[in-house]
């Protein structure tokens, strides 16, 4: 086991119920019985690499754990072939490189593309990572897309706006990725306006829907900046699909970009079928490609239930259009009956959050037995003087009457995981 100074005391408190024989630890406070610092375990180590009997596409490089924040966190099997796969299909597309062998037989990339489009030139990229590496977006993302780029990323282990903004100019970070909370966060920071960001090229979103709004309030802080939105989930990986990084490539608003190389997305009606939905119809997303999981851990009957011919069944409700374009309607899971009608908490949530005495906002399905369920939105004020009534009636206004909100609660906050998903389960549990 590898662990951190400051964590190795819970791994500590469970070990006698592990098989774990040893434990290195990076920045130890103290070290327990069993345990070696690395530099010094380091330090014994020969210059020779390890003979290794590694089968690339059975052998887990790790058990990548679901978010449950629909339900219980499920084991992903990923190879070590999908980590190294999916790291290139970003990696390439965010720099314009091809995959190449240098003259050691190593991996590395060959940045074909023009500086005119990818102006961040491999080995020049910088960052500022916040994302947990216990989550697929940091382990693809936040780790290893920068190390193969060559890049640097300087690590916060909590964020702290004012703090990051600070290193941010310091380090003229080239590159910003995150979840729509760390946005959110960023744009309602006095110190975004002070700060020189001017060496920001890329803002990529993901791990969450990315608001209209937001991205227009992006867009007007980071004018030389492409904001990339992309979609994916454990069971890939990390990812499937993304917009343009090329400068003049054909970003959407609202969409999640095309697949990356190798991959596949169809959408198939919500009710079951495998056959694809016509072209600009809503359904559910299934994707195809090399970094989809092996499937779930000790889970066949589940594994079953999502893998079809090596289409991965996501749960989440999409559409593309005729350029191949995904955009995310919602998670099938989040999708609330009304009276038979279908009502997509996403549509809400935008013009929630586009009223400006709004700062975020999640709804969520109140059960009722004769109606099905009523939507009911959670709403964190930007501005404490706005009323229930004023941001009812922004947003239902706007509405047909089957999709109306409710219920409104004013909230201090609105529960995210580690990786920055909305907590949909626990708003339920508050109902």
């Amino acid at each position: 086991m590898v662990t951190l100074g400051k964590v190795a005391p819970v791994l500590t408190a469970v070990r006698i119920q592990t098989a774990v024989e040893l434990v290195v630890v990076v920045a130890p406070d103290d070290l327990a019985d069993g345990q070696v610092e690395f530099q010094a375990f380091y330090a014994d180590q020969p210059d020779t690499r390890p003979e290794l009997d590694i089968d690339t596409s059975t052998h887990l490089a790790h058990l990548s754990y679901t978010g449950g924040t629909t339900g219980r966190s499920k084991g992903v099997r990923l190879p070590h072939r999908n980590v190294v796969v999916n790291t290139l299909q970003y990696a390439c597309w965010g720099t314009g490189s091809l995959p190449a062998l240098d003259d050691d037989g190593d991996l590395t990339l060959d940045q074909v593309g023009s500086p005119d489009e990818w102006p961040t030139r491999l080995g020049t990229g910088s960052g500022i990572n916040l994302t947990p590496w216990f989550h697929a977006m940091g382990t693809i993302g936040g780790l290893n897309v920068p190390v193969m780029g060559g890049g640097s990323t300087t690590l916060h282990d909590r964020f702290d706006p004012v703090a990051y903004l600070a290193d941010a100019e310091r380090l003229r970070v080239t590159s910003i990725g995150g979840a729509p909370a760390l946005f959110a966060a960023l744009l309602a920071s006095p110190d975004l306006a002070t700060r020189d960001l001017s060496s920001v090229r890329g803002i990529s979103s993901g791990a969450a829907p990315l608001p209209h709004e937001m991205l227009k309030a992006l867009a007007a802080r980071f004018p030389d900046a492409v904001i990339t939105e992309g979609y994916g989930l454990t069971e890939v990986t990390m990812g499937a699909t993304i917009n343009p990084a090329f400068r003049s490539g054909l970003r959407k608003q609202g969409s999640v970009g095309v697949p990356v190389f190798d991959t596949e997305v169809k959408i198939v009606p919500l009710e079951g079928g495998e056959d694809p939905v016509p072209e600009g119809e809503q359904g559910e997303v299934c994707i195809r490609g090399p970094q989809v999981m092996a499937g779930y851990h000790n889970r066949p009957d589940e594994t079953a239930a999502v893998l079809v011919d090596g289409w991965l069944h996501t749960g989440d409700i999409g559409i593309l259009d005729k350029d191949g374009y995904l955009s995310i309607v919602d998670r099938k899971k989040d999708m609330l009956l009304y009276k038979g009608y279908n009502v997509y908490p996403r549509e809400l949530e935008e013009l929630l959050i586009a009223h400006p005495g709004v700062a975020a906002a999640a709804v969520v399905g109140r059960k009722q037995a004769d109606v099905g369920e009523l939507p009911v939105a959670f709403v964190v004020r930007a501005d404490e003087t706005v009323t229930e009534a004023e941001i009812l009636s922004a947003v239902n206004d706007n509405v047909l009457p089957y999709k109306r909100i409710r219920e409104l609660r004013f909230v201090d906050e609105i529960p995210v995981s580690a990786a920055g998903k909305i907590l949909k389960r626990e708003l339920r549990q508050r109902l």
